[in-house]
């Protein structure tokens, strides 16, 4: 192949290598030069001009990429028309895709003017995805290494595995402390990430961590003509003879693998039963996030077989992400300057009290007392510290109403743009010596003592128990205690809303308290509320005196 510049009238049949433009002319790259172009180049003044030259036994960049595409394309896999040295490929359907790493790396290692990149390996893909392209460097390249590549291609380097997987039973152990909502979401989570394959659960059954029942549960299961069996324990498998593998075995089956390098997901466990395969799965397989899980699950959906070397293959990539329940993380958390809990409380009054019509709720008074005040009293009077107040609308106004309590204010400018903003700066002004951080609504009079209490009793970082909630009825309410190790999320909020999407997000995390009364959810947005409160609301308690307060408005 030639290359470099040439006189209009010798450039004939060349292809142009950069874009011209001189006066109105504009000729792009990659233009072939024939007669029209030869007059244009010379009407505009154009001495000469750097074109290349394929010569005997060359191919052109297109011809070289359309070929190559359709050597690596195997089943399921679609060749565009090549364009400007260029030939893609698309999945023909949904599946997962394989990739042939050797054939990969043979047909790259050819010359460098011969590209072949694919998306990762055993990558779930959906039909009309671009998976893999083909791209020329140069704009043509010699016939002998064009035939190489096609040769090294082999066959199937790259194909569509479909999905062949689409009847799954689950089977979940209880244990006292695993709320019924902890299964159902499992259950959602798991069909959601079963849909993109076509598959469902058609049986689901749920018994006591227990070998016998569990045995019993899974050959049960199989009876119902599944083609796959997923295991969700209450208690992870701590080893091969724990309660799953060791129900597997009573049914007849074997445990395959035990254990994974890719975190989350390190306790997963791969066997077989009835001719099957079972899965015990990892407790991140709860979450909706990708992890280790999603991994061998999709694997196994589109019948490809998963060998103990592929398992240990994971290694390389296989840290995904911090796990928050980690009873020691990577990150140290700051250590508390006493042996107890250190939990701060942070008050949110910084609303402009919209649906009041007019005044501010923070201000509206309960048997004598502004609503700010009573919650703030009642956050004083726990074992909180410190105490933070959030103000924004009418800030010097419910500061006042504050007056001679021992507590932090924060003034809050963008209240407006609504509670996101408030619960970031009341985060952010958290001393680094605590544990957690209590978020308070200001207009929820009913909170008292007693309920911030059992949340500071229920948080164990030590246990996992991160994020303490309260409920009732199954319901949660507020307010709604948070590990340090959330304060990084919290602070990435925006909008209107406060960390609720959070919580479900981390439900592995959560512990939920279970309160007696309507001090959790009764909050006064409303005129009508409030009248109602002031009907039916009875006096509130004092606080415990506390040491002379100092006031430090920011």
């Amino acid at each position: 192949m030639k290359f470099g510049p040439a006189k209009p009238e010798d450039a004939l049949g060349g292809v142009t290598v950069h874009t011209l433009r001189q006066g109105a002319l504009v000729m792009k790259k990659g233009t072939t030069i024939g007669a029209a172009e030869v007059a244009a180049l010379k009407n505009a003044g154009v001495e000469q001009i750097v074109v290349i030259r394929l010569e005997k036994g060359d191919v052109s960049e297109d011809v070289a990429a359309a070929d190559i595409a359709q050597a690596v394309a195997g089943d399921g896999v679609i060749v565009e028309r090549a364009f400007t040295g260029r030939a893609n490929l698309f999945a023909e359907r949904a599946g997962i895709l394989v990739v042939d790493r050797e054939a990969t790396n043979r047909i790259n290692n050819i010359d460098e003017a011969i590209t072949f990149a694919t998306l990762s390996a055993y990558k779930p893909v959906v039909e009309g995805e671009m998976i893999a392209t083909v791209k020329l460097i140069p704009f043509g390249v010699e016939g002998r290494l064009r035939d190489a590549a096609v040769v090294a291609a082999g066959r199937d380097a790259l194909r569509v595995a479909p999905y062949v997987i689409k009847r799954v039973g689950v089977v979940s152990t209880l244990l006292p402390g695993l709320a019924p909502k902890v299964i159902e979401k499992t259950l959602r989570v798991t069909a959601e990430r079963l849909a993109p394959a076509g598959a469902k659960i058609i049986v689901e059954r749920r018994v006591q961590h227990d070998e016998a029942a569990l045995a019993a549960a899974i050959k049960d299961v199989l009876a119902l003509d599944v083609e796959m069996v997923i295991v969700f324990g209450a208690s992870a498998i701590a080893d091969r003879r724990d309660v799953i593998p060791a129900a597997i075995v009573s049914n007849g089956g074997t445990v395959d693998h035990f254990g994974m390098p890719v975190d989350p997901g390190n306790l997963l466990l791969l066997g077989r039963a009835g001719g099957r395969p079972v899965l015990g799965a990892p407790g991140c397989a709860r979450s909706p996030v990708e992890n280790g899980f999603d991994w061998v699950l999709m694997r196994m959906l589109a019948g490809i077989k998963i060998e103990r070397s592929d398992i240990t293959g994971f290694g390389v990539g296989g840290l995904l992400m911090e796990i928050v329940t980690r009873p020691q993380p990577r990150i140290p958390e700051p250590v508390a300057v006493s042996a107890e809990k250190k939990v701060a409380a942070v008050v949110l009054a910084a609303g402009r009290s919209t649906r009041m019509g007019g005044p501010n709720k923070m201000l509206a008074e309960l048997n004598g007392k502004p609503l700010v005040r009573i919650v703030t009293e009642q956050a004083l009077a726990s074992k909180a510290s410190p105490v933070i107040v959030v103000t924004g609308h009418q800030a010097d106004e419910v500061e006042k109403a504050l007056q001679g309590l021992d507590v932090t204010f924060v003034r809050n400018p963008d209240f407006a743009s609504g509670l996101a903003s408030s619960v970031r700066a009341g985060i952010a002004a958290v001393p680094a010596s605590a544990a957690g951080a209590m978020v308070c609504l200001g207009d929820m009079p009913l909170i008292d003592k007693g309920l911030l209490d059992k949340l500071i009793a229920a948080f164990s970082p030590e246990r996992g128990s991160l994020i303490a909630v309260p409920v009732s009825g199954g319901r949660r309410g507020n307010p709604v205690l948070w590990s340090r190790r959330f304060f990084g999320e919290l602070m990435a909020i925006d909008g209107d809303i406060g960390g609720r999407h959070l919580v479900d997000h981390h439900s592995e995390a959560v512990v939920e308290v279970p309160v007696d009364g309507d001090g959790a959810f009764l909050d006064i947005d409303t005129p009508q509320a409030l009248k109602l409160a002031q009907q039916d609301r009875p006096a509130t308690a004092p606080p415990r005196k506390r040491r002379v307060p100092s006031r430090s408005p920011s």
